[in-house]
């Protein structure tokens, strides 16, 4: 089995969460492609911008330079370059062969055992999967405090951030132009996966990605208008995903948010965007209320 694994580095500055994280991220990457050796063939992508090359490590595979941002596609109040989540997706397919394709936020740490699970899931019989990260402490900051990291059983979380599929469904996928770095990208991903697969799932407890600390930076203002072009992005996406293939199931994830947002409207985005509640509550009430 070979697996192909994209990120999409960026550089930052100190400010950034991702100052910390994505050093982590390419250990921790680079230490799972080692536990898995004798077992998997993994190769590790990158799809960047040509001024984000300098922090990709030697031994990630660079692909084509991105040449277009959201920022081609539509207008925003604050000029920032995020990627469209196709274009990344589409230079991993264009330098991959392998059988399966993974893609996660520049931001997920990986377990060591995280590829020989992905195997493990793919023999299970599932075609296309989430894996919903842990969130850990805030604490950690360097790279030499894996090991325990590692070790923390940190708490659930809700979104969705890490996606594997095979190669030969991409090509069906519906991304539009929603882009990465903004809300709504995952539930994007995550309905095409569904929409495509004989066996889809969302891993909801599993301990194999990790987040260090959730800072909810897609809840500042500056990030509204991004929020907003995926929020519609996504509706596009939705639509003419059930047009091709079937009405979502209402038990689904998308097909529940299609309810809520056809039901609430506005309502809905806002309690959504605004109203957190940790994953386990909102799991309950969600049981309570029938899902609605």
């Amino acid at each position: 089995m070979k697996l192909a694994h994209i990120i999409n580095p960026v550089v930052v500055d100190q400010a950034s969460d991702l100052f910390i994280a994505q050093p982590i991220t390419f250990e921790t990457m680079r230490r799972a492609q080692k536990f898995a050796v004798d077992e998997i063939d993994v190769e590790l992508f990158s799809a960047q911008f040509p001024q984000d090359r300098s922090i990709i490590p030697d031994d990630f595979i660079l692909t084509t330079d991105l040449e277009r941002s959201v920022l081609d596609v539509a207008e925003f109040k604050v000029d920032w370059k995020l990627p469209l989540l196709r274009d990344i997706l589409d230079r991993l397919y264009a330098a991959s062969t392998a059988d399966y394709f993974i893609y996660t936020n520049v931001d997920i740490a990986l377990q060591p055992q995280f590829y020989c699970a992905v195997k493990g899931f793919i023999q299970q019989g599932y075609d296309s999967f989430v894996i919903n990260r842990r969130t850990i402490p805030a604490t950690y900051l360097t790279v030499e405090e894996l090991d325990l990291m590692y070790v923390e059983r940190g708490k659930a979380h809700r979104g969705w951030d890490c996606f594997v599929f095979p190669r030969q469904l991409y090509p069906h996928f519906k991304l539009f132009d929603v882009c990465v770095g903004a809300g709504r990208v995952g539930l994007a991903m995550l309905a095409n996966l569904e929409a495509f697969s004989q066996r889809f799932s969302e891993f909801r407890d599993e301990y194999l990605t990790f987040h260090i600390g959730d800072p909810r930076t897609w809840l500042s203002k500056d990030h509204l208008d991004f929020y907003v072009h995926n929020s519609a992005e996504l509706m596009h996406i939705l639509t003419a995903l059930e047009a091709e293939c079937g009405t979502f199931p209402r038990d689904s994830i998308p097909g529940t948010y299609l309810f809520r947002q056809r039901a609430f409207g506005p309502l809905y985005d806002a309690w959504s965007r605004y109203i957190y509640l940790p994953a386990d509550l909102s799991s309950f009430i969600n049981r309570i209320v029938g899902r609605l």
